[in-house]
């Protein structure tokens, strides 16, 4: 068979809502060359070799909506973009992604198509497409794929530039509540909220979290210290600067000791139950290597470990720390049952997004020490029925948040407060979580900043807890979403100037309004670049500066093409016109009807509480009521507009101009008393008067100041 395959010609992430979807994806304009004339019907052995590469694909609903669609639609024929499309998909979703969206539309010129899907990053994106144009051209050919290998890569890239699961967990929770979001770099800092109605994570710490706080926290001697001041029932210990000083102190506060990192966190240079000098001495360097200041070494309490996790002086979750054991078989060897019977188990992983990590005796110095201890090794051969410890510390838990007592829960919220962490990881050690301190061993051993959220989103056994919506609820409380008023406006020539002229109305009203627009873009009354800015990385200048609590920006046809929006919901929009369509060939928009397709994102935006300030003089515009969440606000130029006399009589608002006046119609109009401003001259645009008019009374500008504004300028 003749060689076919398809290329692709351009790619394009799309960083906001755009003509697809609300969410962020990557476009790419594909040309399936030969393939236009042979669907998937006639491709012979392809469908067996799709389904044998991707099983996955029976899951996929496609038209008919409902698992099988796709698959249907392969054996009856379709074509090489819509499959890529699936395959991309399917390929996150093998990576561990679930992205859900995808589509495939011709564009005018034959065999070339806009194929788009939703993904949570550019570079894991482009990794899945680039894999799936190979994994469609072997399907299609009879070639050899290796799909583990390019899941290996994908994987690689989502770890790299992926968000942690600490992060995502937190992120599902505020989008819940509709808080935007910004990611701010590679990593796990994020932005929530726009402006200065925002708040910042970084894996599990806040803006809220305090710098003296973490200082604390990782100063475990001084943590201890300021908890035992306060009366936090700690551990004995103090700091070792050598193998013989740690077993100097071992001696002194009485063995079973443990000697661990100053500042260390996750459990890493920890060594539990030290008895004997060897084991104290060989300890030290273990701790001394995962710390920057030092080594300290504690009394040992009896009794099992719980991470007690405290959100804003609550306990959210509880966990309870296993520990790991191998049984021998008389076989075996010490690593091949941690094999066996350790890292088979599908938690285990080494992405973080596997709450445990498989084990390895040899790498792994704290495993190594404790089989040591037992008198085996890595390569010792373990009889029969032999049971051999592996890990005191393992992440291996189990939930028993319901189990807490009172009192204890109490002592935990006492030790994040005495710190000063809003979140904060209790490490406590106790015999029984679910009775009262009094009469049992109990201590807090260490206060975690940043704690891990894993073990309580993928307990080992027991319930999974929500702990990011605590977090949100202490970050955003009550009805709080962390949206600033973010405007959109667009149009043509008519609207010129409209940006600057509403930013000076909201700034007289006190307003600290971002301004992105042709004109340049301004932040609080201050010019920051002077070149045209209606673009996505300027309004996103503008949401994330602490100090602006207005978002003003200009939105064009090419902006929401190219790059998307840099907000998720507006809280006004103003649409003049549908502007002109000069270079919108680039994206193959020719036809007034997808030019309409395009502008009515700005609408599809608007919040449910918020408007959209809509000429009615403008036909093409009229379908946009439909389409709008909030409240409609027609502008016309006539007061007898029949569109807007029908809006004002089922109770909608509307401004029009009349006998050389601004007039505000409907029972809101009526109710708040807004009465005519007269305008000292005919403005040069009234399509623009107007909607600065309506655009101030969406905006709760009061009256008598609205008026005077508008008096000043026309």
């Amino acid at each position: 068979m003749t060689q076919k395959r398809l290329v692709i010609l351009r790619t394009m992430w799309l960083d906001g809502p755009n003509i697809w979807t609300y969410r962020s994806c990557i476009e790419a304009l594909v040309d399936i060359q030969e393939l236009e004339q042979f669907p998937s019907n006639l491709l012979p052995g392809f469908y067996e070799r799709l389904t044998a590469l991707l099983p996955g694909l029976v899951d996929h609903r496609c038209g008919i909506g409902e698992p099988g669609g796709f698959l249907l639609r392969v054996r009856e024929g379709t074509y090489a973009a819509h499959m890529l499309e699936h395959i991309v998909i399917e390929l996150h979703t093998q990576a561990g992604l679930e992205v859900g969206f995808g589509k495939a539309r011709m564009t005018s010129k034959e065999g070339v198509y806009k194929m788009v899907f939703r993904t949570p990053d550019p570079v894991v994106g482009m990794a899945c497409l680039e894999a799936g144009v190979r994994l469609l051209h072997a399907a299609i050919e009879g070639a050899e794929y290796d799909l583990q290998a390019e899941l290996k890569v994908i994987k690689h890239h989502c770890d790299m530039h992926g968000l942690g699961p600490s992060t995502q967990h937190i992120l599902d929770a505020a989008y819940e509540r509709r808080i935007p979001i910004v990611r701010l770099n590679d990593g796990n800092l994020v932005q929530l909220g726009h402006g200065n109605k925002q708040q910042r994570i970084w894996t599990a710490e806040t803006s809220k979290t305090s710098a003296i706080a973490e200082g604390i926290a990782a100063d475990k001697d001084l943590c201890k210290e300021l908890l035992a001041q306060c009366g936090v029932p700690v551990p004995e210990g103090e700091m070792a600067k050598s193998p013989e000083h740690a077993w100097e102190i071992a001696q002194d506060i009485g063995v079973p000791v443990v000697v661990k990192p100053v500042d260390g966190n996750w459990g890493r240079g920890v060594s539990l139950e030290l008895t004997k000098e060897e084991d104290v001495k060989t300890a030290w360097p273990l701790a001394d290597k995962e710390s920057y200041t030092g080594v300290i070494v504690e009394k040992f309490i009896r009794g099992t470990e719980h991470r007690v996790l405290v959100v804003n002086y609550q306990v959210a979750a509880v966990s309870r720390g296993e520990l790991v054991h191998v049984v021998g078989d008389g076989k075996s060897t010490l690593q091949e049952l941690c094999n066996q019977q350790i890292n088979t188990d599908p938690r285990r992983g080494e992405s973080e997004i596997f709450p445990l990590r498989p084990v390895n005796v040899e790498k792994n110095p704290a495993v190594f020490l404790e089989v040591q201890r037992q008198g085996y090794t890595a390569s010792s051969v373990i009889g029969d029925g032999v049971k051999v410890l592996i890990e005191r510390n393992s992440n291996a838990s189990e939930d028993v948040t319901d189990l807490i007592h009172p009192e204890i829960a109490r002592l935990c919220c006492m030790a994040a407060r005495v710190v000063g962490l809003d979140v904060a990881g209790i490490d406590l050690v106790c015999e029984h979580i679910d009775q009262s301190p009094k009469g049992q061993s109990l201590a807090v051993v260490e206060v975690n900043a940043g704690p891990g959220l894993l073990r309580h989103i993928k307990p080992a056994k027991g319930q999974a807890r929500n702990v990011g919506k605590p977090i949100i609820e202490s970050l955003f409380p009550g009805d709080a979403n962390g949206r600033i008023p973010t405007i959109s406006y667009s149009g043509g020539l008519e609207i010129e100037g409209f940006g600057p002229e509403l930013t000076e109305i909201l700034e007289d009203q006190g307003h600290k309004v971002g301004l992105a627009c042709d004109q340049g873009l301004l932040m609080n009354g201050r010019t920051i670049n002077k070149a045209p800015s209606a673009n996505w990385q300027s309004g996103r200048n503008c949401l994330i500066n602490k100090n602006l609590d207005t978002l003003v920006m200009q939105v064009k046809a090419s902006t929401i093409l190219s790059e998307g929006l840099p907000y998720d919901r507006a809280s006004l929009a103003v649409i003049t016109s549908l502007g002109a369509m000069d270079g919108l060939d680039e994206w193959d928009i020719l036809t007034k009807e997808q030019h309409f397709n395009v502008m009515r994102t700005v609408v599809d935006l608007v919040l449910g509480s918020g408007h959209a300030v809509v000429n009615a003089d403008e036909v093409s515009l009229l379908p946009l009521k439909d389409l709008c969440d909030g409240k409609v606000i027609w502008i016309s130029s006539t007061a007898d507009n029949p569109i807007v006399a029908e809006h004002v009589k089922n109770g909608g608002m509307a401004v029009v101009y009349q006998g050389e006046s601004i007039h505000f119609m409907g029972s809101r109009a009526e109710a708040e008393q807004r009465s005519p401003i007269p305008l000292k001259q005919p403005p040069v645009s009234l399509t623009k008067t107007l909607a600065l008019a309506a655009a101030g009374w969406a905006m709760d500008v009061p009256h008598h100041l609205l008026r005077a504004d508008l008096r000043q300028r026309y």
